[in-house]
């Protein structure tokens, strides 16, 4: 079961083309890039890491219509949705159904570039943070649980992404806070005893 507390979208520039195995239409191309850094909000970027996907090649993951459960282009446990990594990113093949009228719309929409995003929904398992000089912060995903990828109308979910991480960040800092106030008071303390010492 999806996770929706923690279930986050990201939106990439789509690389996605149409072509035909035979006569059977298919809708292929990259559903995330790796080592390709995005801003989330001014002041924060993130990257996916190669071999972020690595273990969910194999899961059970659906290719969706702009994320809605219903319409569903094809699964990985159905053989209809390919998934492999490579050095550029995570690459995926679907099988359309020329049955379904719906898959075969978008299509014709990829076709004419009229559909022109695709996104992954996942959640975060590892990940890396990065507070740079300039006061930036950059996360790099190291590891996901991947539940779809869609063909995209628009770019979706891009609040959660940002309130998502607005919150990472304000743990980080109040960890940093916390961090400060235990060392400032062992630092008081040892005066306070140095003081002492002297006294006596």
């Amino acid at each position: 079961m999806i996770n929706r507390a923690l279930l986050q979208i990201r939106t990439i520039p789509s690389e996605i083309q149409i072509r035909k195995d035979g006569e059977k239409p298919r809708i292929e191309g990259y559903f995330a890039v790796f080592n390709s850094n995005y801003e989330i909000f001014k002041g924060c970027t993130e990257s996916v890491a190669p071999g972020a996907f690595t273990e969910e090649l194999h899961s059970d993951v659906r290719a969706l219509i702009d994320h809605e459960s219903r319409l569903v282009l094809g699964r990985t446990t159905a053989g209809t949705l390919e998934l492999k990594e490579d050095e550029h990113g995570l690459w995926g093949g679907i099988d359309i159904n020329p049955n379904d009228t719906e898959a075969m719309n978008l299509y014709a929409r990829v076709q004419r570039g009229d559909v022109s995003q695709c996104s992954f929904g996942f959640n975060i398992l590892a990940e890396e943070h990065e507070e740079r000089e300039d006061g930036t912060h950059h996360f790099t995903i190291k590891k996901v649980k991947l539940y779809e990828v869609s063909c995209c109308t628009f770019p979706a979910y891009e609040d959660t992404a940002i309130s998502a991480r607005k919150a990472d960040i304000e743990e980080i800092e109040r960890r940093k806070a916390d961090v400060w106030r235990e060392e400032t008071r062992k630092k008081l303390k040892e005066v306070s005893h140095g003081t002492e010492s002297v006294n006596a």
